[in-house]
């Protein structure tokens, strides 16, 4: 398995690619690829029994790329956890690295890490952390720019993409932001979001479009 390969598998997962079907642009956009290579790549997978495709619906991953999926996001968020949290990396920061040490990480290291950490169950952004055996609680799907005007949420996950984690810290908008959407420019403009806490006074931001594609939130009725 390359490190390539890894690299879609964790991403699909990520976008949700274990219970519904995922964009070829998504991949595309997430992982910062051309288009013809994702579809290079997408065949490969399914070719090897990792994942599923439908034309013009999208791709999701079989139960066999489902279980090696998580294996390689539950190394890759321990690192990220330990990075932040015993080195103190900014969020931005982290991934890079632990990119780097989860491919060079046994089971045996990876479960001392987790033991280590005290089992955490999410990563900083987060991304929900497999235990051992596959255990973990399902996370949102439901995208920002998902929402419509008006309705209210709270930031639930961040897509592990380095440049939307450093926009974000820029922009000052962060995990666990409860939020109220104001309003949506026309053109694939930003969505104005209003932070609806003490701390900020109700202040608002601007979300761009892109981004609002790979902040994951939990509408107020679902919660």
């Amino acid at each position: 398995m390359t490190p390539m390969k890894e690299d879609y598998l964790k991403i699909i997962f990520e976008l949700g690619g274990t219970s519904k079907m995922v964009s070829n642009k998504q991949i595309s956009q997430s992982l910062d690829i051309a288009a013809g290579s994702v579809t290079e790549m997408v065949s490969k997978l399914v070719e090897d029994g990792l994942a599923t495709h439908t034309p013009y619906a999208g791709i999701s991953l079989t139960d066999e790329g489902i279980e090696l999926a998580e294996q390689l996001v539950r190394k890759h968020r321990l690192w990220e956890t330990f990075l932040v949290d015993k080195l103190d990396y900014k969020l931005s920061e982290v991934h890079e690295d632990a990119e780097q040490l989860e491919h060079v990480t046994s089971d045996k290291l990876t479960n001392s890490l987790s033991d280590f950490l005290g089992n955490p169950t999410h990563c900083p952004h987060g991304g929900v952390i497999p235990t051992a055996d596959g255990v973990y609680q399902q996370y949102s799907h439901i995208m920002l720019s998902e929402l419509e005007d008006g309705d209210v949420a709270v930031v639930d996950r961040l897509a592990d993409n380095r440049d939307l984690l450093t926009y974000l810290d820029q922009i000052d908008f962060d995990l666990g932001d409860k939020i109220k959407v104001i309003s949506h420019a026309p053109f694939e403009g930003p969505i104005t979001v209003q932070l609806l806490s003490e701390k900020n006074g109700e202040e608002q931001r601007e979300v761009s479009f892109k981004a609002s594609h790979y902040v994951f939130v939990i509408p107020e009725a679902d919660k």
